[in-house]
């Protein structure tokens, strides 16, 4: 328990010093005082007239019970006050204020023991303006030099296409070849619609299935290993379709017959 500071001692013992030099004649004033005071309206009658019938009981002594004094019961008249029994031998209570109260005495308790002085941190922030307005910016940046860049180097163009000559392997985009990849390997429903369907049916339902709120990679084994197998799954595709396919689509070595691919 944190101790009391030193000034709070020192002010309480000048209280109860003055309180015992002014009990014998302030104890009739405050008597008559507290008769007169008006009670409090929040109290039921029913308690004050208890409160009256038990401080007539203590200072007449008619009916003390054997072996001890005045042995009344104090009831407050005013709510929150802290009031005790009056002892038997008179005067102030131990421990009393000034003027005889027995408000208790607190103890100050440093505000570290009680309540959080630091504000946890929070991994969260808002999406407007801090998410938006950085991923402006960084669009802006990436356009303006994307522009600069195709000023100063030409596109790797080809020549023109001609309708009449079929270039030989005929390949898709290199963001189609696994799917061109997959024609090779399965039925046309199967390898456009089924298995397609199929990935992008699991890839939307992953966040029901993976209800965990952390984002550290540690705990979200499952997203994890659902989009690791997705990029490995494609990419083996798209390097087979890039590097491996040779004229008629067939399957050729790089290192031996060349590489039929163009960006």
């Amino acid at each position: 328990m944190t101790e009391i500071p030193e000034h709070l001692l020192k002010r309480a013992q000048a209280a109860r010093e003055k309180a015992e030099v002014e009990a014998a004649p302030a104890a009739p004033a405050a008597a008559a005082a507290s008769d007169a005071a008006a009670p409090d309206p929040r109290i039921p009658a029913h308690l004050l007239e208890r409160s009256r019938a038990a401080k007539a009981k203590t200072e007449g002594g008619a009916d003390a019970p054997p072996g001890g004094g005045g042995g009344g019961i104090a009831v407050a008249e005013k709510v929150g006050a802290v009031v005790s029994a009056p002892p038997a031998s008179g005067g102030i209570p131990v421990g009393a204020g000034p003027g005889g109260h027995t408000q208790r005495l607190l103890t100050v308790v440093k505000s570290g023991s009680i309540q959080e002085v630091k504000a946890t941190p929070v991994d969260k922030v808002h999406t407007w303006p801090h998410l938006l307005a950085a991923e402006f910016v960084a669009a802006i940046a990436c356009t303006s030099a994307l522009f600069v860049f195709s000023i100063f180097v030409n596109a790797p163009l080809l020549q023109y296409a001609n309708i009449n000559q079929t270039p030989n392997p005929s390949k898709a985009p290199w963001y189609f070849l696994g799917l061109q990849e997959l024609l090779t390997m399965f039925h046309p429903m199967v390898a456009g619609v089924t298995l397609p369907g199929v990935g992008l049916i699991v890839m939307i339902l992953a966040p029901f299935i993976d209800k965990n709120p952390s984002n550290k990679p540690e705990d979200r084994k499952f997203a994890t290993s659902l989009m690791t197998v997705h990029l490995m799954f494609w990419a083996v595709l798209v390097i087979i379709g890039s590097f491996f396919r040779g004229p008629g689509f067939n399957f050729t070595l790089p290192w031996r017959d060349g590489i039929f691919f163009e960006l």
